[in-house]
């Protein structure tokens, strides 16, 4: 795939404190094959579908054991203009912008209601190979109980247009890039331990999304809601092992009308 245009999700991956044991869950869970360790890279570890590269596991940074969590990254053309937006837009930098080798320049920032995200301009290393097929990531959304400071950052950081789903009974929005909608946010509701965070979860493509939450729980994970059907595809939000919390969906078996929306 081709460097993702400007807010665009172009790459996940997440630290744990056992490696070897988060591979073999997403290994049998999601059907990811890995490469190589890059011990120059902190012994970054990419994952494969078919041989496209899908998403990267690594050890977690000294003082971060224990707390596995997938990070998304956003497509930027400059990364230090965009940490520089996150600030001015109440934002925090977590990592300045660094590079990484010939691959690309990275940077990680938390946003105003504490959702941790990644930002990724392209060198050699574009992202994610493919999407939407089974074990590729295939959409994502901001959980928040403050949505106004989610919105507002995301829209100022990023060029997105913001449209909402008509339905009182929920707070969702989705952002746009062009044509495209990229990126959902749903206001975290009562259900949510108060203790939870902000956080993005990360959908991945399944075939079968009851298969796969079956797999998942024979070998430690947790299910946390659903599965669901849905006009969007069968999901369901899942804890892997270690406590990273992801979604899996298989967007082609779908119920239901697509929801109306309006622009905001």
């Amino acid at each position: 795939m081709a460097v993702q245009p400007e807010g665009t999700p172009c790459w996940a991956d997440a630290m744990f404190s056992d490696v070897e044991g988060a591979k073999k869950f997403y290994g049998e869970v999601l059907g990811w094959t890995f490469g190589e360790s890059s011990s120059e890279y902190g012994n970054y570890t990419q994952a494969y579908v078919d041989g496209k590269a899908v998403a990267a596991v690594v050890p977690p940074m000294p003082g971060q054991e224990g707390q596995s969590q997938w990070c998304l990254y956003f497509a930027s053309p400059d990364a230090a203009a965009t940490a520089a937006k996150i600030r001015d837009n109440g934002g925090e930098v977590l990592m300045e912008p660094m590079q990484v080798g010939e691959f690309g320049t990275m940077c990680l920032a938390r946003e105003p209601s504490g959702a941790v995200f990644g930002v990724w301009q392209a060198g050699s290393h574009e992202g994610f190979e493919v999407t939407a097929t089974p074990g590729a990531y295939c959409w994502a959304e901001v959980f928040t109980r403050e949505p106004g400071k989610a919105d507002g950052f995301l829209s100022a950081v990023f060029p997105y247009r913001m449209k909402e789903i008509e339905d009182e009974s929920v707070d969702f929005r989705m952002f746009d890039v062009g044509d495209n909608t990229v990126l959902g946010r749903m206001r975290m509701t009562d259900d949510f331990p108060p203790e939870v965070p902000s956080y993005v979860n990360v959908y991945f493509t399944v075939d079968d999304c009851d298969a796969a939450v079956a797999r998942a729980a024979k070998l430690g994970g947790v299910l946390r809601f659903g599965p669901m059907s849905s006009p969007f595809g069968r999901f369901a939000a899942l804890s892997d092992p270690q406590g990273a919390n992801f979604s899996v969906i298989d967007i082609t078996t779908t119920e239901g009308e697509m929801p109306k929306t309006k622009d905001v």
